[in-house]
């Protein structure tokens, strides 16, 4: 299976992996008990994500991916950040073999997800979804 330069430039060298404690908001993806599993961290600053860190169980496409996608919303609106998807994830990859396009399906919901929880907290309990 062939992988971009990309692809392997950010799986040995993954962007904002770790976890932030406390964090604004935070959002998961996939099932821990049967293959990849994506955990998404945000901090958020003027309404926009000024921090945004990642914890990944995965292949080497799903670890790409996640520091991808920690590129594009970095520094983002938060409803900016909720228009970025699967597809923008890949296509910032430079693509994936197919048999691993599924790798990039974890990111766009788990960012979302963490933006509805932050929503959701900053509001007091009262969700905004």
């Amino acid at each position: 299976m062939l992988y971009s330069d990309r692809v392997i430039e950010h799986f040995i060298n993954p962007r904002n992996a770790g976890y932030i404690a406390n964090p604004d908001g935070e959002g998961t993806m996939g099932d821990p008990s049967c293959g990849d599993y994506l955990r998404i961290y945000i901090n958020v600053k003027d309404s926009c994500i000024s921090e945004i860190k990642f914890e990944i169980m995965g292949c080497p496409a799903a670890i790409a991916t996640s520091s991808v996608l920690t590129e594009l919303a970095k520094g983002k609106n938060i409803d900016e950040a909720l228009k970025i998807t699967d597809l923008d994830v890949l296509r910032a990859l430079g693509g994936l073999p197919d048999p691993k396009v599924h790798c990039s399906n974890l990111g766009a919901g788990a960012l979302h997800q963490a933006i509805w929880n932050y929503k959701k907290r900053s509001q007091g309990g009262k969700s905004t979804k």
